[in-house]
């Protein structure tokens, strides 16, 4: 097998290629992921409910951030594209169909939690886990971003692609139907 040299990589585009699409230096962009990965996620796991389908979307996140050719005006617009990117994905994936693979193939989950914690605080935790997995994608991820992760409208707006006048009764109602899934303990 041939090796490729550098004038082969550059007669074949490889080169303006890669640096098209990688506008970060490697060291800035291991600095942003150091600060993102882990809150990104977090809001994954909490959007999609299953920490392995969480795994792969951060991976395709970085990979579309990184394959993007969008100019950034800075790290504020940096950090919410790449929340869009995630948010889509779930998005995406709800879209496509599945096929179920049977519970006897897949291996036991680990326990998620190793220290023991109250009684009062684990009921209150699964009452809004239940209460959070029963609203709809749009109003998980803003409930998340807005009181999670501490976004403003704009953030949250820009992120989830509507408008910011549009965004302040869509949370309102979130909210609401928040607040009413708790009262009934997650369940109706």
């Amino acid at each position: 097998m041939r090796e490729f040299t550098l004038t082969d990589m550059e007669r074949l585009g490889a080169f303006d290629e890669a640096e098209r699409t990688f506008q970060m230096t490697e060291e800035a962009f291991r600095t942003f992921y150091e600060l993102t990965a882990r809150p990104v996620r977090v809001y994954l796991g909490r959007m999609t409910n299953d920490d392995r389908l969480a795994d792969d979307l951060l991976q395709e996140t970085y990979y579309r951030f990184l394959r993007s050719n969008v100019p950034f005006e800075n790290d504020d617009h940096r950090r919410r594209y790449l929340y869009r990117i995630a948010t889509n994905l779930v998005h995406d994936h709800r879209r496509k169909p599945h096929v179920e693979i049977p519970s006897a193939v897949l291996p036991e989950p680990a326990p998620r939690f190793t220290e023991p914690t109250l009684a009062e605080r684990a009921a209150r935790r699964i009452d809004l886990q239940r209460a959070m997995a029963r609203l709809k994608p749009r109003e998980r991820s803003m409930l998340w971003l807005a009181y999670a992760l501490g976004w403003s409208h704009e953030e949250i707006a820009a992120s989830i692609g509507v408008k910011t006048g549009s965004l302040k009764p869509l949370l309102h109602r979130a909210r609401q139907r928040l607040a009413g899934l708790l009262k009934t303990g997650g369940r109706s």
